[in-house]
């Protein structure tokens, strides 16, 4: 399923790529983590618990920032397994300046097995959205204390 948007920042690329990048910034800014351990360079163990519809769960997997061309792009690879299933996701997002602030364009592809997959694409589309909104929007708090 693929999943694309973006996201408008009133702040300077330079704060959003930092922000975005952020072990701190981004666990509290992705929606139920419980923990966001650094493994290696650009590279995390992460728990999450989340509820998708009637199916939720405590998910551990991993986080990893590749291809990255500073204040511009990355591609983010991400793994997850818990007992409702196993998602995998690899989106790419690109910084733009968008007059004083910055537009985060995504676009990505999210795979699922078990019973999240068993939830439909309608369904499992609608979630992710949702739960990258919640992401974006935790993200406009820490960008704005790096401006502030």
């Amino acid at each position: 399923m693929e999943i694309s948007g973006e996201h408008h920042f009133a702040a300077p690329r330079a704060a959003v790529w930092e922000a975005l990048l952020d072990p701190d910034a981004l666990k509290a800014s992705m929606p139920g983590c419980e923990e966001l351990k650094e493994t290696g360079p650009d590279a995390y163990d992460v728990t999450l618990k989340v509820g998708i519809a009637a199916i939720r769960g405590t998910y551990t997997g991993t986080v990893q920032v590749t291809d990255q061309n500073p204040q511009e792009s990355y591609r983010l690879l991400v793994t997850g397994a818990g007992k409702p299933g196993k998602v995998q996701g690899d989106a790419v997002l690109v910084l733009e300046d968008e007059g004083e602030g910055t537009v985060v364009r995504y676009r990505g592809d999210v795979k699922a097995q078990g019973a999240l997959a068993r939830l439909g694409n309608r369904l499992l589309g609608g979630s992710a959205r949702l739960l990258v909104g919640q992401f974006f929007k935790a993200m406009d708090k820490q960008v704005e204390q790096r401006v502030a």
